[in-house]
């Protein structure tokens, strides 16, 4: 049976222990031979830590990990450097000390196993700045320097503007060393979720190459199409037997699933490895990515949002705008992007890129982490809310239905109602999206964009909303753009629902929906 690398982002532990490994030996020989300090932005959970580990074995020469690699016939010396690998993924940073104090243990660590001698209490820079002079004098080699998780420490403090600066402050200083004794550097990799803007850490730095969004090594993590295919065939052959379908219905599935990253304009489309690797392992289409935790600077930005929500699947922007990020409070799009909850998915006339979410795993677990933050419900009155919802609507119960709107609605908290009409029309799009089978937010026609559009066995429902209006409104809009038009053949009921949300009461008032049936 093929072993599945679950939580194993250590190269040598991989190879030796026969796991899965899709060759990206190639790409790592072209980035080394083709300049000296990158900088990777990627998601989380997609191969970074793995790639720094690749790199580290390729530099310290053990050439028998890539027999049978591509690399193998690429590379002809093998030679050996010293390499200091700092990741900063595995601390939890509260304050300036647990940032000195990670670098310190770094520090101790390379220290003693290139056997120079601890100097004592310098900052961390100046034991860097000693250290690299130490072990290039030792080996009389350059030394290369490889970062896991660069940004983890800011990104832990982004609620926290002061702390923020401080570790940007620190890192910054750090970082700085590798400028003034560039000449003991032989390679230099940085890999992180963002790339940070304003007073960048990296701005004493080399001028690292930012291959995020470089065609050459769009593919250099994830998995592509063509190597789910010529890696994992017979996997996806049993998965399909499975879940009793054809292999070619599994592969759609799992392209719908956990493909569509775009990591470069008119690219190539990425799987994400660790849902593909969890899928295959348990031959279920899962939401794997998101089971692992929402890190706590999205939701936190997500608190200060200002876009509106409903936008974000079909968005415009440049693409300077998110290379990189300035500071959430201004725009979160460049955030999302880098996380990788936002993708691009087109390139306009313009040079503009499109952006949404990359497939279904992404969008519905993104949904899921909005609702309660707009209200106190927690995660078991969100299910019960959505379950209600989805049950009135199958049996034509639209009283029920803006019964527990309202209730939802008036729990909402108080500070997400600076901007009322973009609240609502929120929370409507994040309903609509989690309550599913044939629902349809923001639906784009020919002549405008309905709001709400459902689908159940036996009815349609075509919902308007309007703020400070009237529900006759909302019917009016329906039926002048004709909305309806599309359905005149189906033989399910159709209703037309007119929906007026009171900026005064924070909520839809007693006489604020209106409902007519069509034939």
């Amino acid at each position: 049976m093929i072993r599945y690398p679950i939580g194993i982002q250590t190269f040598e532990e991989i190879i030796n222990g026969g796991y899965a490994y899709v060759d990206k030996t190639k790409l790592v020989y072209d980035l080394v031979n083709s300049g000296k300090y990158y900088f990777l932005s990627r998601p989380r959970r997609f191969g970074k830590s793995l790639l720094v580990s690749t790199l580290e074995a390729y530099f310290r020469g053990k050439k028998e990990l890539f027999k049978g690699l591509a690399i193998e016939n690429l590379e002809k010396d093998w030679e050996c450097y010293p390499v200091l690998h700092l990741d900063l993924n595995s601390r939890n940073y509260v304050d300036d000390n647990a940032l000195i104090a990670e670098l310190h243990k770094h520090l101790d660590f390379w220290e003693d196993e290139y056997g120079i001698e601890n100097p004592g209490a310098l900052s961390p820079e100046d034991r860097l700045s000693r250290l690299l002079v130490q072990l290039n004098k030792k080996t009389g080699k350059g030394i290369v320097f490889l970062v896991d998780e660069y940004d983890k420490p800011v990104l832990s403090a982004i609620d926290n503007e002061d702390l923020s600066a401080s570790y940007r402050g620190i890192l910054k200083a750090f970082y700085s060393v590798l400028k003034t004794y560039d000449k003991y550097i032989k390679f230099g990799f940085l890999t992180g979720v963002t790339k940070l803007g304003k007073v960048s850490v990296f701005s004493d730095l080399n001028n690292p190459t930012d291959i995020s969004m470089d065609k050459e090594f769009q593919s250099i993590c994830g998995i592509s199409e063509e190597e789910l295919r010529n890696n994992f065939g017979d996997e996806i052959a049993d998965m399909a037997q499975e879940n009793g379908m054809s292999v070619d219905e599994c592969y759609a599935t799992m392209g719908e699933m956990y493909d569509g990253y775009h990591f470069y304009p008119n690219g190539v489309g990425m799987y994400n490895p660790f849902s593909v690797l969890n899928a295959l392992r348990s031959k279920n289409f899962g939401s794997y990515w998101f089971e692992t935790g929402t890190p706590t600077g999205l939701v936190l930005a997500l608190r200060s949002c200002k876009e509106d929500i409903s936008s974000l699947n079909n968005i415009s922007v440049s693409p300077n705008s998110i290379k990189a990020i300035e500071s959430y409070k201004t725009s979160i799009i460049p955030l999302l992007y880098q996380s990788g909850y936002l993708t691009i998915k087109g390139t306009e006339d313009d040079g503009f890129l499109t952006l949404g979410f990359p497939n279904r795993e992404v969008e519905d677990g993104f949904i899921n982490q909005l609702l309660p933050l707009y209200s106190s419900f927690n995660e078991q009155e969100k299910d019960n809310l959505i379950r209600k919802l989805r049950k009135a609507l199958r049996q034509g119960d639209l009283e029920t239905f803006f019964e527990e709107m309202k209730t939802y609605l008036a729990g909402m908290y108080y500070e997400f109602f600076k901007n009322e009409e973009q609240t609502f029309q929120s929370v409507f799009y994040i309903i609509g999206t989690l309550i599913g089978n044939g629902t349809r937010p923001e639906l784009h026609t020919n002549r405008g964009r309905i709001d709400l559009l459902v689908q159940t066995k036996d009815y349609i429902y075509i919902f308007e909303f309007k703020h400070d209006g009237t529900p006759e409104e909302a019917l009016k809009q329906i039926h002048e753009k004709g909305y309806a038009d599309q359905f005149k053949t189906d033989s399910r009921k159709k209703f037309l629902v007119g929906v007026n949300f009171d900026s005064q009461l924070r909520n839809i008032p007693e006489d604020g929906w209106k409902v007519e049936e069509i034939s």
